[in-house]
C-alpha cells in the first residue's frame, strides 16, 4: 500500500497542478469575457445602435476653436424627444469646475422661468459627479434617454448615469435651444446650416 501512495503522490500532484492551472486559465478567460462585455457596454453607440451623425460645427471664442460639437440621432429631421447623442470633442484644457459652473450659468440663462435655488444646487452636484476635466484631444459625449435622464461616456467608459429628466434637457438645451448662445452652431448640429 505504501509503495502504491508513493507512486500516485507525483501523479495526484501532477493532476492537482493541471486543474489548478485549468481553473487559473478559466478564471482569466472568464474575466477577459466579462472586462470585454462591460467596455463593449461602455460604448455610448450601444445606447444608439442606429444613430447617424446629423451635424456639426466648432464653438469658437474670440477667434479661438473650443470644441467641435456632433449631434448624433437615428431620427431624421432631428425630434429632440426621442434619444440622441452629442459628442464633444475639446481643441482646449478646461477644468471640470468650469464645464460645470458654464453648463449652469446657461442653464440658468436659459430657463423659461426662474429655477429653484435647490434645483440649482443639486443639479451643480450631479454635473461635478459626472464631469471631468478635458484636454485638447478629449472627447465627452452625452446621451439622452427620454424619461430616464442622461449619461455621460469618455472615449473609454461610462463616466455617469444621471437619472434627472429635467436636468438632461436643460442641459442639452444648451446647444439644441432656440435661444442657444451660439444659433449658427445649433443650426449646423440640426444639419441645417453648411
Amino acid at each position: 500500500m505504501s509503495s502504491n501512495s508513493s507512486c500516485t503522490k507525483p501523479e495526484r500532484r501532477r493532476w492537482l497542478v493541471a486543474l489548478t492551472l485549468a481553473a487559473l486559465v478559466a478564471s482569466a478567460t472568464n474575466a477577459a469575457a466579462a472586462a470585454g462585455a462591460s467596455a463593449a457596454s461602455a460604448d455610448w453607440r450601444a445606447q444608439l445602435p442606429q444613430a447617424q451623425v446629423l451635424g456639426g460645427g466648432d464653438l469658437t471664442w474670440f477667434g479661438l476653436r473650443i470644441y467641435r460639437a456632433t449631434l448624433w440621432s437615428a431620427t431624421r429631421p432631428f425630434d429632440a424627444a426621442q434619444p440622441f447623442a452629442l459628442q464633444l470633442h475639446y481643441y482646449r484644457s478646461i477644468s471640470r469646475e468650469r464645464l460645470v459652473n458654464t453648463s449652469i450659468d446657461e442653464i440658468r440663462r436659459l430657463s423659461p422661468t426662474p429655477l429653484p435655488a435647490a434645483t440649482l444646487t443639486r443639479w451643480e452636484a450631479l454635473l461635478n459627479t459626472a464631469f471631468v476635466d478635458v484636454r485638447d484631444g478629449d472627447e465627452l459625449t452625452g446621451v439622452y434617454l427620454p424619461g430616464k435622464g442622461m449619461q455621460l461616456y469618455d472615449r473609454q467608459r461610462l463616466l455617469a448615469e444621471l437619472n434627472d429628466e429635467a436636468l438632461a434637457r436643460a442641459f442639452f438645451d444648451i446647444w439644441l435651444n432656440p435661444d442657444s448662445r451660439d444659433q449658427r452652431l445649433r443650426q449646423r448640429l440640426m444639419g441645417a446650416a453648411p
